[in-house]
């Protein structure tokens, strides 16, 4: 599937409830969000493989934190055309990262520098 396609349902889960992301996904007509409701599922089971329980098991504690479609290789094709010539067909892929947990990030931009104390004796 072309990133064009996949980053139209990637933007509307980024930075949900995992609950709630799933509910988007499974009533989206989009065909990206069968393939992102599994990547999802998968990051859900992996997140909770490798907190081995030790955190909250409830999954819709959990938020999308991270999550980003990049362009993957393309399979060159070629298709019959008219007068014995060819086409080419390009068939586009995308690589979908992401990352749950249980807070939000604090983004850099909000982050205030603070003047160090000094101590005075």
């Amino acid at each position: 599937m072309s990133v064009r396609k996949m980053r139209l349902v990637v933007d509307l889960i980024r930075g949900k409830r995992v609950g709630e992301a799933l509910g988007i996904l499974e009533y989206s007509k989009q065909e990206a969000a069968i393939w992102l409701r599994k990547n999802l599922l998968s990051a859900i089971a992996n997140w909770e493989y490798k907190t081995d329980g030790l955190e909250s098991a409830d999954e819709y504690d959990l938020i999308v934190s991270e999550i980003f479609a990049d362009a993957g290789a393309q399979i060159k094709r070629f298709r019959p055309a008219p007068h014995g010539r060819a086409h080419r067909i390009r068939k586009h892929s995308c690589h979908i990262t992401i990352k749950v947990s249980n807070t939000l990030p604090i983004p850099s931009e909000k982050v205030e520098a603070t003047e160090p104390e000094t101590v005075e004796e």
